[in-house]
């Protein structure tokens, strides 16, 4: 992934607000599911529809749920807290109003850690808050645009970053880190293609040293490819304005995936525009010390935590272990295959580079038993197969999983070892490359690579890639 680079020297200033639905069986004020896909409007009632009359009854594992968040970020938890109305024309949430938090959220200041070119990084997070979610509005071409309540009044947490983050590239990187932690502690899936995590993106420009620009948000981006895409395309976009001379208005602003632009929709509004007062049909949220310590004890060993077991206990690179702990069910397969393994870093890069690649979209489930992984990476750790074999062995076994010594042997693909062997491939591939040799010996160095290439071939891609690269060497340098 290419670094991102400042245009005319402007710096961009990101702050990004995530909205996480919470894994309850029931929604924040009601008794209805909170099953995803359900036929439209099945799963709501007079409450989460906000007809006259009704009145709200806090789902307390919400606020269990939230705490456990927060905690998890290394937010301070408010003892007391409160629930206000967002008064706003909202198309699709009957009653006109979302019940949120404002100024006496449930969690503050807390941070996250990410991990850029430069270093470690600490990401700020102002706040967590609890609040009902909207419904959807769904448009057809031919009856219009309908409304499908199911969502209304499914149990929200808004985690809000600072200003904290400076490229794409960074902004990628801390949502990975949220949705890893978040998905650890159990209060949400985290699915961002079922709408389960989605962001909103406030981005300003300025020049280092000058007061921060006028931002603009960009709505419910739900992939990790919309939020670079979008970030790098207002960006794009605010510098060509000052260029201009034009201004940048507060705004909030569509991304298009199909165009790649961003578009907009409306006038931004500052806090005051809402008219926050307190919802005088909820009481405020007391937490005892006693509780939130207990919540405290059910959070599970972290990403972090796991970061650096791995590189002190494995000896991985900080990258690989990032990799590795940024799902819990990846870092649980990997730590149970290592118990079967001496050579850890060989099975992470497997991991890495072959069953990352393997899986598709969202999904966690690897197809390889984790001590069938784990003879694969002893196998090319302890030379019996090299790493072309490895990734065949990985490949096949996906597609039905045995016992890989077994799939090694009936295949053919032990490693040859044999130095007279080899050899004689190296001056085969020399003799029937002439013109690849008269070049490399003018200089052109990489047609050495090409030579060895041409000699692994003739071993049927089997041979020991170290030992190869020996004996090209000493036929062609003597």
């Amino acid at each position: 992934m290419a670094e991102w680079r400042m245009l005319d020297g402007y710096e961009m200033v990101i702050g990004l607000e995530v909205h996480v639905e919470l894994k309850t069986k029931t929604k924040i004020f009601c008794s209805c599911p909170t099953t995803f896909g359900a036929e439209p409007n099945t799963q709501c009632c007079p409450v989460c529809m906000g007809f006259p009359g009704t009145l709200p009854v806090l789902n307390a594992e919400v606020v269990h749920y939230a705490v456990k968040a927060g905690l998890a970020t290394g937010c301070t938890i408010s003892k007391y807290s409160k629930q206000d109305r967002k008064n706003y024309f909202y198309p699709d949430l009957p009653k006109a109003y979302q019940i949120s938090q404002y100024d006496l959220p449930l969690c503050l200041a807390g941070h996250l850690t990410i991990e850029t070119p430069k270093g470690s990084k600490d990401i700020g997070i102002t706040r967590i808050h609890i609040e009902e979610d909207a419904g959807k509005l769904v448009h057809d071409p031919e009856k219009g645009t309908l409304i499908d309540c199911n969502r209304c009044g499914v149990p929200l947490i808004e985690i809000v970053s600072e200003p904290d983050i400076r490229t794409p590239q960074e902004a990628v990187a801390y949502l990975q880190k949220l949705k890893a932690v978040i998905a650890y502690t159990g209060v949400s899936d985290c699915k961002m293609n079922e709408g389960s995590l989605r962001c909103d993106v406030n981005l300003s420009i300025h020049k280092p040293g000058e007061p921060f620009g006028t931002r603009t948000e960009m709505k419910n981006l739900n992939s990790f490819q919309s939020v670079q895409r979008a970030i790098e395309e207002e960006y794009r976009r605010q510098v060509e304005a000052l260029r201009k001379g034009e201004t940048i208005e507060q705004e909030t602003r569509r991304f298009d995936q199909t165009t790649g632009k961003t578009s907009s929709m409306r006038r931004k509004e500052n806090a005051n525009d809402y008219r926050y007062f307190p919802d005088p049909d909820l009481a405020p949220i007391v937490l005892p010390e006693a509780t939130v310590r207990a919540w405290r004890d059910e959070l599970p060993v972290l990403p972090d935590a796991r970061k650096a077991a791995y590189m002190e206990q494995y000896g991985l690179t900080s990258y690989a272990a990032e990799q590795l702990v940024s799902e819990k069910a990846f870092a649980e397969y990997f730590e149970q295959a290592a118990q079967s393994t001496r050579a850890p870093r060989t099975l992470a890069n497997l991991m890495i580079t072959e069953v990352f690649r393997l899986l598709e979209g969202e999904s966690t489930a690897i197809r390889i038993a984790p001590a069938h992984l784990a003879q694969i990476a002893t196998m090319q750790e302890e030379g019996v197969i090299n790493s072309g074999a490895a990734k065949k062995a990985v490949a096949a076994l996906w597609e039905q999983d045995e016992d890989p010594v077994a799939y090694v042997e009936r295949n053919g693909l032990r490693q040859l070892n044999d130095p007279e062997a080899l050899r004689n491939a190296v001056r085969q591939a020399i003799a029937e490359n002439p013109a690849m040799v008269e070049g490399y010996r003018k200089g052109k160095l990489p047609l050495k690579k090409a030579l060895m290439g041409a000699a692994m071939r003739l071993t049927g891609g089997m041979a020991n890639p170290v030992l190869l690269q020996q004996l090209v060497d000493e036929e062609l340098d003597g």
